[in-house]
């Protein structure tokens, strides 16, 4: 599945200011007043009986009075929750009920005037269906087409105020946009509440509820008591006394629980605070199991409600303890809660307030990417009982599509899913299947649904399948592309080379900690060699039985991504082609960065990593014009199809088994 995208360099911001906030008297305590930054205030609550029956128009004239009401000129809605999910809860997916548009990544500007929405090329096609005429579509990273925040500084009228909520934007967001918008002499305030929901009123769904669950040990490999204690050892060494824990799949890893509270991820809502060692889990009490009141107490893990963790975040700054937090993932309101105004002399100027967190990355981040054996043993486990389920839905494809059976995109999703329940441990699907059939292969991150769009499977069709599971033991990603007829000659050529990319990319050698975009050459060059390109990163890190995109790693154009590839991290590699109103490909294994011996070694002390595939599942043959590839590409093919069979036909039976022979066989292996 796809995740980065190319994106230009980062900007340089001024030093981060204090973010502006409406003045209303004496400040309150934070025990009587911090709950009431996620509070919509009265006054611009919108009285909408049906929101989900509004117009376009009408949300954007219903936010606009709250907008009014709030004294701001402009209102920033992002994707993110107040976890900076990439994927939200229902009741958080504010701006896709704002705007309409569903995709995973996008963020709203509203104004008095005017409504856009950025987004990056993964989108362009989709948000160009799915927005209204009121809305403007702003393709990021393309020519002419200014940030989000340079549109602010250069549009903004003197003076005027942009309003977010805090809890939807990072320490890091928050304070560069103030400091900008400061220096061009506008302002950032943070609006009580959402003005979003404001709009949406009674139709706003309601938080989830479902239970938590225990992650065996047998695949989690180390104990939440040891993890916890690993990783505030980490934050102990930077000098700080607490560690605050925000991001959901972190607060999941750490203390080996799992949940279902954002589809197809299994995470739940949730803080984590550890102090001295000791970890305070912040959630919906209701949502605990006796077993996992056990696991936890176990752990020594003390629970408190989910509301409380902003209120405790200013406890200990007022305490005077200093607070580990990483200042891209955790948000501005607990910034702002965690604030220390020194004591002055009477009659002296009260000194500008100071924060109690520390910035710093996460230990978690880390210890997550790196697996430990027993993650990796459930990783390779979850692949195998994935391609018994891949190997049973292309055999039926086929034979069906032969036969000349109805079928089209929602019809065969649903096969795949069902194919996917009857593997051992299976729990999800770790994303909307894309299943995009001729020109909807194109639209890089579609999703079929019944309607006009859900294109019919038939002995013409070529077709991209990107598709994947949550098993107990692990996570899958996987893509192939295919073709029922007689492909074209640039099908089959830009097949080919993005053939030649991934293969090239697999077989990389490369010293540890080498940053992913030095190796995303490697998978464009054949592809740029025929004057074509993708608009999407070539590989994503992937958790273990948890989130299908992780960090901090990414094999990428996105050359200020510094973190570099380590021994044990798992990851995509997915280069691709799509060519509007036509076609899309994209061929995806999940690989497994570990130690490769070499004929000499440089540095004693630098491991040298190359890849070992997770994903096994055989390469369509009349796709591949074998006149382009080298030897050591055919040679490529025939090793890694043996692979496929030797690991996975002791799984299959009968007609599939035969389908998986035939399929290899092609590429010249023994069966």
């Amino acid at each position: 599945m796809i995740d980065d995208i190319p994106a230009p360099a980062p900007q340089v911001l001024a030093p981060s200011k204090a973010l502006k906030v409406p003045a209303s008297g004496p400040a309150p305590s934070p025990s009587s007043s911090l709950r009431t930054l996620c509070t919509v205030p009265r006054a611009i609550a919108a009285d909408v009986a049906t929101a989900s029956a509004m117009t376009a128009e009408e949300k954007l004239s219903s936010l606009r009075e709250g907008m009014k009401a709030a004294g701001v000129y402009a209102y920033i809605v992002p994707s993110e929750d107040p976890h900076m999910s990439e994927y939200a809860p229902a009741h958080q997916g504010r701006r896709e009920f704002i705007s309409g548009f569903t995709g995973s990544a996008g963020t709203v500007l509203v104004t008095l005037d005017s409504a856009m929405l950025w987004t990056d090329g993964r989108y362009f096609l989709q948000a160009s269906t799915e927005l209204a005429p009121c809305w403007t579509l702003m393709k990021g990273g393309t020519k002419g087409v200014p940030t989000l925040q340079d549109w602010l500084v250069q549009h903004v009228p003197a003076g005027g105020k942009v309003g977010i909520d805090a809890f939807v934007h990072t320490q890091a967001e928050a304070e560069g946009l103030a400091a900008a918008l400061e220096d061009a002499g506008k302002s950032l305030v943070a609006v009580d509440g959402n003005l979003v929901d404001a709009v949406w009123g009674s139709d706003r769904p309601a938080a989830p509820t479902a239970p938590l669950r225990v992650h065996a040990l047998k695949w989690a490999g180390e104990t939440a008591q040891d993890k916890v204690k690993r990783v505030f050892a980490d934050a102990e060494a930077r000098g700080t006394d607490a560690m605050l824990v925000t991001a959901l799949d972190e607060v999941g890893w750490l203390l080996n629980l799992r949940g279902s509270d954002v589809s197809f991820n299994p995470v739940f809502l949730s803080y984590v605070i550890v102090d001295q060692g000791r970890a305070t889990l912040y959630v919906d009490q209701g949502k605990l199991t006796p077993e996992v009141k056990e696991h936890l107490a176990a752990a020594g893990v003390a629970v408190k409600d989910y509301d409380l963790a902003i209120e405790d975040v200013a406890a200990l700054a007022a305490g005077g303890k200093k607070i580990l937090a990483d200042p891209k993932k955790v948000s501005y309101a607990f910034a702002k809660a965690a604030e220390t105004r020194p004591a002055a002399p009477k009659k002296a100027k009260l000194s500008s307030p100071s924060t109690a967190l520390v910035k710093g990355n996460s230990p978690v981040t880390l210890a997550k990417g790196v697996k430990n054996d027993d993650e990796l043993a459930g990783m390779r486990e979850a692949h195998l009982r994935d391609a018994v389920a891949l190997a049973k839905f292309f055999h039926w494809l086929e034979v069906e599509v032969g036969r000349g059976t109805a079928l089209d995109e929602v019809i065969i999703s649903d096969k795949l899913l069902g194919l996917r329940q009857e593997q051992e441990g299976f729990i999800e699907p770790s994303f909307p299947t894309i299943a995009g059939a001729d020109a909807n292969g194109a639209i890089i991150h579609y999703r079929p649904v019944p309607g006009p769009n859900n294109k019919s499977i038939n002995g013409s069709t070529m077709l991209l399948v990107d598709s994947g599971g949550q098993y107990d033991c692990g996570t899958t990603d996987v893509t192939r592309t295919v073709h029922f007829g007689e492909p074209t000659q640039k099908q089959i050529s830009s097949f080919t080379a993005v053939l030649r990319g991934h293969i090239a990319l697999d077989q990389a050698v490369f010293p540890e900690g080498t940053p992913g975009f030095f190796l995303d050459t490697l998978a464009r060059a054949p592809v740029w060699a025929l004057g074509l390109n993708y608009r999407h990163g070539t590989g994503h890190g992937v958790g273990a039985a948890m989130n299908v995109h992780e960090g901090p790693q990414s094999i990428s154009q996105r050359y200020h991504i510094d973190q570099g590839l380590m021994d044990r991290m798992v990851c995509s590699n997915e280069p691709g082609y799509y060519e509007d109103g036509a076609f899309g490909i994209r061929i995806e294994n999940l690989v497994i960065v570990k130690e490769t011996k070499t004929q000499y070694q440089f540095d004693p002390d630098t491991k040298n990593l190359g890849f070992e595939r997770l994903t096994l599942h055989p390469l369509q043959h009349k796709l591949i014009d074998f006149n382009m590839l080298t030897p050591a590409e055919v040679e490529w093919l025939l090793v890694y199809h043996q692979e496929v069979w030797e690991k996975v036909s002791p799984r299959l039976s009968g007609d599939t088994l035969e389908w998986l022979r035939k399929q290899c066989a092609q590429f010249g292996v023994f069966c």
